[in-house]
């Protein structure tokens, strides 16, 4: 077995990029359970979107970061952030391409979730994870 040093081992930032998105993501999804979802079910309404599938929000910013921070399901959650990401660059209602305030492009915060989850989705959990099942479905790591 080879042994690599801590500062380059490849699941150290596997681990790093899962904890950042997990709890970047869940207090976006504590922020709707705390106050509701009826503005976002609004603005999906707009783009003829039913507001139904607002309810989605609730797995994909709620139970996908704790499986992520848990290392369990991580290419599924990963996945549920990557659909979440693209709906929300389609119905928020801010210019596509344009700065903000502090000279950032207006939607980069979306695309950061975006490549997180894209990240995650091709890379997997990684070594630390709470629990293993052995050998599974990609899919299911």
């Amino acid at each position: 077995m080879v042994r690599t040093e801590f500062w380059t081992d490849p699941d150290n930032g596997i681990l790093a990029l899962r904890l950042v998105l997990a709890v970047t993501m869940f207090l976006n999804g504590w922020s709707k359970i705390t106050h509701g979802i009826d503005f976002q079910m609004g603005m999906l309404a707009a783009r003829g979107i039913p507001g139904f599938f607002m309810n989605f929000v609730y797995v994909s910013e709620v139970l996908a970061p704790i499986l992520l921070a848990l290392g369990l399901f991580t290419r599924l959650s990963a996945l549920s952030v990557i659909v979440t990401m693209l709906v929300v660059f389609y119905v928020l209602p801010i210019p596509f391409f344009g700065l903000n305030q502090f000279g950032g492009w207006n939607k980069e915060g979306q695309l950061l979730f975006l490549a997180m989850g894209v990240a995650l989705f091709f890379m997997g959990t990684g070594r630390y994870r709470v629990y293993d099942t052995g050998n599974r479905h990609w899919l299911l790591d």
